[in-house]
């Protein structure tokens, strides 16, 4: 078993007696600068040492292009460009794939890679570096046990800073997702379907685990198209215009649910951070800076679900349940992303998704993202 390495923190400035979430406003033509506006609203540099290498974890959903599905290519530069002219020159692209998701076709068709090449950057694939056993020095909620052979992490994201990359939108297992959900695809390899079962307790230990090999986390949330209804794949999307940062990766949660027309502590997993101390998910509690949130409501529904989705729930919280460990730990186990793929592939993409893919790129955001 590799032991859990020790990290040399730099020391931070004393934390603010609230944590602070910049909202704000933007438009096709100034994403760049209101992108490096809202990570100077939430004070990024002192969060994130600058001598370090600073991980850009990209968020891909679906290896299509879907609006607001994944990271988005002015998310990505906007991020870059600011942390560069502040003197961030150890910058690396992070990606990491799925059963169901290939991440190279995604980088290319989410126009990560045109980014990528813009700023001379070189990119990691998580499924392509070594992993290690990691022994948290926290007490798990449930990851010790669903993993009882060891808990693997990628050996390179220790010790290194780590910006989040999200976008605002709906899911059909956790309510909604966002900066804590995208650990999940970094922090778990392609057997992450196991938690799906104890999903809102594993995002809680993987933020666990992210403050123990992290010196700095921080989270850039792209709310320029947003996504209700069974997300992350099947949603519809909305023109929002918005962009969120924090270094709180569950205060900047707690702003997206709110705004998107949900009780944060409603969220399981939301909740139980913020019980657990690692966040604050109380809008009273949370410093927001920007714009004035306090009438936004979207209405946003993810109580919606696919054929897949309804399935997998039979699965993991229904009926099959006795049947979990057959269906999704053996030989059989196949059949569920391939059944996943036909659906969302050949079924949804073909006769729904491709024409509001059409419908969005005729819009302003759709124009600049082909212009990439």
């Amino acid at each position: 078993m590799t032991s859990p390495q020790t990290i040399d923190r730099k020391q931070s400035p004393e934390p603010a007696a609230k944590p602070k979430v910049a909202v704000v406003q933007t438009s096709p033509q100034t994403v760049l600068a209101d992108v490096k506006r809202a990570m100077e609203l939430a004070d990024y540099t002192s969060v994130l040492p600058s001598d370090l290498e600073t991980l850009l974890k990209i968020n891909i959903s679906w290896q299509h292009y879907y609006p607001a599905c994944s990271t988005t290519p002015w998310q990505l530069d906007g991020v870059i460009g600011a942390l560069k002219q502040a003197g961030y020159d150890k910058l690396i692209p992070t990606h990491n794939g799925t059963v169901v998701v290939d991440p190279h076709e995604g980088a290319e068709n989410n126009k990560h890679q045109v980014v990528e090449k813009k700023h001379n950057l070189d990119p990691i694939f998580l499924e392509d570096v070594p992993w290690i056993e990691y022994q948290p020095r926290s007490p798990m909620m449930v990851l010790d046990k669903v993993y009882p052979n060891g808990i693997k992490i990628p050996e390179m994201l220790m010790g290194k800073n780590i910006v989040h990359l999200p976008t605002v939108k709906t899911h059909v297992f956790t309510t909604m997702t966002g900066a804590m959900k995208n650990a999940f695809g970094g922090l778990l390899n392609y057997q992450r379907h196991w938690t799906h079962s104890v999903i809102h307790e594993t995002l809680v230990d993987l933020l666990r685990i992210q403050k123990e090999i992290h010196p700095g986390i921080f989270a850039v949330t792209d709310g320029t198209f947003a996504g209700d209804g069974p997300g992350p794949r099947a949603m519809r999307w909305h023109i929002k215009n918005l962009i969120l940062a924090s270094a709180d990766q569950v205060a900047i949660d707690a702003v997206s649910a709110k705004i998107m027309g949900y009780d944060p502590m409603s969220i399981k997993f939301i909740r139980l951070a913020h019980e657990a101390g690692l966040g604050c998910a109380d809008l009273d509690q949370i410093e927001v800076v920007g714009e004035d949130i306090s009438e936004m409501n979207w209405r946003f529904k993810s109580a919606e679900n696919t054929f897949a989705s309804r399935g997998q729930k039979l699965i993991y919280w229904g009926p099959l349940k006795p049947l979990e460990n057959m269906l999704l730990r053996s030989p059989i186990t196949p059949w569920a992303f391939l059944a996943s793929n036909i659906y969302h592939n050949e079924y949804w993409l073909r006769f729904v998704g491709r024409k509001r893919v059409r419908q969005a790129l005729k819009t302003e955001w759709g124009k600049l993202f082909q212009s990439y």
